[in-house]
């Protein structure tokens, strides 16, 4: 019976990822933003792609043809590694998120609570399935790059949006600015603007692989509305 490789480039992935989070001067200045309650989305999609980057990174360095059998990324592989370090991005980015949607919160006046994204394991699973059905690694390895950092931003997307959601629906002004980058494709610059809740179109929401356009949302200041907690009454 073979070797079961996955428990050694799991440690090895994440010991390499670690190293490089306590190295980033990026996430360094981030998180001082945060801690000075001065982050905004744009600083958490910056956090998102360096997080992504580092662990893509992490993947270049571990995951080849020649640490894989037969050149192969078997979906025992690809699922067990990708579940763990991918959610394990998630995590970070999904709670600098909801960190910095509290503060936005509570400074604009608004006793609500923030909204922590949940993992998305359908975009996991969707990477898994196709790196696992291609025989040769090569083919696929840029998988492990780009898409691996468009995962990573795909979670503050999410965040932003289960806020503006969660407020909208509550009954507060809730508008969101999406930018489309210096040179972005026709895509991009069509689905740009801003938009009020509940009227955004759902390509507001989506991005392609390399996609640099930045979706903001930024509570509006003086609302003064209370939530119970209850789920259901406001005050």
């Amino acid at each position: 019976m073979a070797a079961d490789i996955v428990p050694e480039l799991l440690d090895k992935i994440q010991r390499d990822f670690n190293t490089g989070l306590s190295k980033s001067s990026k996430i360094a200045a981030i998180r001082k933003a945060m801690d000075d309650g001065l982050a905004t989305y744009a600083d958490a999609n910056e956090y998102a792609q360096e997080v992504g980057s580092i662990l893509a990174q992490s993947f270049k360095k571990y995951i080849t043809p020649e640490t894989l059998p037969d050149g192969r990324m078997y979906f025992n592989i690809a699922d067990r590694i990708l579940n763990q370090t991918l959610g394990n991005n998630h995590e970070l980015i999904a709670t600098a998120s909801a960190e910095i949607q509290a503060q936005l919160n509570t400074a604009a006046n608004i006793g609500i609570k923030a909204i922590k994204p949940e993992l998305n394991k359908d975009r996991i699973k969707g990477l898994v399935d196709r790196i696992s059905n291609e025989v040769d690694f090569e083919k696929v390895e840029w998988l492990l790059d780009e898409p691996i950092i468009n995962f990573s931003q795909a979670v503050v997307v999410d965040a932003i949006k289960e806020n503006f959601e969660f407020q909208g629906k509550a009954g507060l002004s809730a508008k969101i600015v999406r930018t489309a980058e210096s040179g972005a494709c026709e895509w991009c610059r069509e689905v740009a603007g801003e938009f009020t809740y509940p009227d955004v179109p759902e390509d507001t929401w989506r991005r392609h692989t390399k996609c640099g356009c930045i979706i903001d949302y930024t509570p509006q200041r003086g609302q003064t509305k209370r939530y119970s907690g209850t789920g259901k009454s406001w005050r």
